[in-house]
């Protein structure tokens, strides 16, 4: 029973999509960047390594990762931007747990923390909270323009639903107001199209419509919803704020057991869960369109069908087609994600410090004690160190003066030559909406893909473009518009690296590789370059400056089927994509898109809670998923329920692991 037990755990991922990254530069007018376009970089031949060749030819079917070694240090001064802090704040000072960063993974893991009843402090390098989903703002003439510099498409935000980033707002006992669409545009090769959600009848209608073959092509979708139906059916049966990274899982998801036992074909489709999509599409898809959907929803997580697991699908097969579903635009920006989990973090006593730079996690005797800031200042922490820093940029903080053990410098290494995404493209414009006709769209978000038969990691490609202020008013002066337009994560960063920030040089390879951005734009507002005000083109040297995540990349790129390095005991037995989120320093986790269950903001806050769950006893999580069991009818499975009781006297000694529990000379001396 225990083995069926751990079968529905494993099989059970809820990842809604969300798109990436978002910074940006100096604002430059219409007029000037027209100018600029005119020059051409060329680049030199130094650049060309393997990570830019491979964008020169990218078909279809090419799955395009990019590569560093993290242990050479680069040999140019990267560029510092105004108005994303020198990192010198932060107080001495002893904690539980220390957060470093300030994302949806490490805010939720602090706020989690600090629920629990920890004495905890996040630290973060940028003056704003939230990583990604932040906002900046830019005044022009006399008005106030906020732009989205990160994810921009949420789903099940609305109400309580089955995306665990609301989970969490509710368990904080925090809101969000939203305003809410059905649809996402599609700018392709064939014109334009609406993918609806809310609706499996509207669904199958395109498909009819627009599908080379529209019986066969309803056909197909619902035999591949079919063959991934109890799988799907897993994400009401236990959810990711269950899980926790020790033995104490058992009790915590025991609530699943009875749909184990009524379900017993989860078992054999276990496997596929973290297998890649393509395995089971190629088998079932072979319209055209049905298949260039299916790619594009996995996109969002970094890969199309050939490389995304199969549970990035599973969420939208089953959440985005019952008549609630719906996107949602956070009124006041994306910045007030990072704001309401920094409400709940304070609301239990935890603490948020801004511009504080981390310089080093502290490792003594095998154990990280705490971190050492840019300003020279040391903080403590007595259970642990929690990293949302991405892996890359984790390894850099473990220094290389410290003495480490044989086995970390290993792990240190290998996560540091993980493969990953490149970096991302930027253009936000400001545009005079006066007689602007916008009928012919019905939401602000939109995807737009050049051809078919390229790779759509391809940053020139495919891209999106999302105009928030169709619903919120509050992010610009009447009668204007605001306007993000982002590429895939496939910007290979060499080319950048070299050019010196202001130069001629930059400005003109900007204009250069922002121009397909603009174009996308085009496809739906033919004149938007007239009727731009100002625009800012974010360069990856500026991705990475303004989130703090080296070279800028999108996030690490296992592609699924086969177990990521550092992937703990599960990558033994199933092609599990991601590096553990402990280490094998005692005291030191991680959390965010890069462990499970991904990229997403939903996926990384969930992380955020798996790494809090685990530092914790087992009888506190589980009263917490009792509490958070009461919060709405929607959450009712959140509670194991009476089998957690047969579980829990065998584990509750064994919780937190002791790699986690406060050292006794530690608790003595405090």
């Amino acid at each position: 029973m225990i083995f069926l037990h751990r079968a529905i755990i494993v099989a059970t991922v809820v990842a809604a999509p969300a798109s990436g990254f978002r910074p940006f530069g100096a604002p430059r007018t219409a007029g000037a960047a027209r100018a600029a376009v005119a020059s051409r970089t060329r680049l030199p031949s130094t650049t060309q390594n393997d990570n830019v060749s491979q964008t020169k030819d990218t078909s279809r079917d090419k799955v395009m990762t990019f590569s560093y070694d993290m242990s050479l240090e680069p040999k140019y001064e990267k560029p510092t931007y105004p108005g994303t802090g020198n990192g010198m704040g932060g107080e001495s000072g002893e904690y539980d747990v220390i957060v470093i960063g300030s994302g949806m993974g490490g805010l939720t893991c602090g706020a989690m923390s600090a629920k629990y009843g920890d004495k905890v402090l996040v630290l973060e390098s940028h003056i704003k909270c939230g990583g990604s989903a932040h906002t900046f703002s830019r005044m022009h003439n006399g008005g106030k323009y906020s732009f989205e510099v990160g994810p921009s498409i949420f789903e099940g935000l609305d109400r309580p639903s089955l995306n665990p980033l609301r989970m969490i707002f509710d368990l904080l006992d925090e809101e969000m107001p939203v305003k809410t669409y059905t649809g996402l545009g599609y700018w392709t090769p064939q014109g334009y199209w609406r993918f609806p959600i809310g609706s499996a009848k509207n669904f199958e209608d395109l498909l009819m419509e627009r599908a080379e073959d529209g019986p066969k092509a309803v056909a197909e979708w619902n035999e591949l919803r079919r063959r991934l139906k109890t799988l799907g059916g897993s994400t009401t049966a236990v959810s990711l704020l269950n899980l926790r990274q020790d033995a104490g899982f058992l009790a915590t998801t025991a609530g699943s057991l009875p749909f184990v036992l009524t379900h017993p074909d989860v078992f054999l489709d276990l496997p596929l869960t973290f297998d890649s999509l393509h395995k089971t599409t190629e088998q079932i898809i072979t319209v055209p369109f049905l298949k260039n959907f299916i790619d594009t929803m996995c996109i969002f997580c970094g890969f199309p069908a050939k490389g995304a697991m199969t549970a990035h699908m599973l969420y939208i097969l089953e959440r985005f087609f019952e008549e609630s579903a719906c996107y949602s635009v956070p009124i006041g920006g994306t910045c007030q994600l990072g704001n309401t989990l920094q409400r709940g973090l304070e609301k239990f006593g935890g603490k948020l410090q801004l511009n504080a730079h981390v310089e080093e996690i502290m490792v003594e005797n095998g154990r990280a004690v705490g971190v050492r800031l840019k300003n020279g200042k040391v903080v403590r922490a007595k259970k642990a160190v929690v990293s949302n820093a991405t892996p890359f940029d984790t390894v850099k903080m473990l220094g290389t003066k410290q003495e480490l053990p044989e086995s970390v410098t290993e792990w240190r290494n290998t996560l540091g030559k993980l493969p990953r995404h490149g970096a991302i493209m930027h253009l936000f414009i400001a545009i005079d909406a006066k007689d602007l006709d916008l009928s012919h769209i019905q939401d602000p978000a939109h995807l737009i893909i050049q051809d078919w038969d390229r790779s759509m990691q391809d940053s020139q490609n495919l891209c999106s473009f999302f105009i928030p202020s169709l619903l919120d008013e509050t992010v610009c002066p009447e009668g204007k518009h605001v306007i993000h337009v982002y590429s895939s994560g496939g910007e290979p960063y060499e080319p950048w690296e070299k050019l010196e920030k202001d130069s001629p040089e930059y400005e003109a390879y900007k204009e250069e590789r922002a121009e397909c951005l603009w174009k996308a734009v085009e496809r739906c507002i033919p004149d938007v370059r007239e009727r731009a005000e100002f625009h800012i083109i974010g360069s990856p040297l500026a991705h990475e400056a303004f989130l703090r995540r080296d070279r800028g990349t999108y996030g690490m790129a296992w592609a699924a089927g086969n177990a990521a390095p550092m992937a703990g005991l599960l990558g033994k037995a199933l092609p599990f994509p991601f590096p553990n989120l402990k280490t094998p320093i005692d005291g030191l986790l991680r959390c965010g898109d890069s462990c499970f269950p991904g990229i997403g903001t939903p996926s990384a806050a969930a992380s955020g809670a798996i790494a809090a769950n685990t530092m914790n006893d087992v009888g506190s999580h589980i009263e917490m998923l009792q509490e958070a069991s009461k919060r709405d009818p929607m959450y009712k499975f959140l509670d194991p329920g009476p089998l957690a009781n047969l579980y829990r006297p065998f584990v509750q000694g064994l919780t937190p692991s002791p790699e986690l529990k406060i050292p006794k000379e530690v608790e003595t001396s405090s």
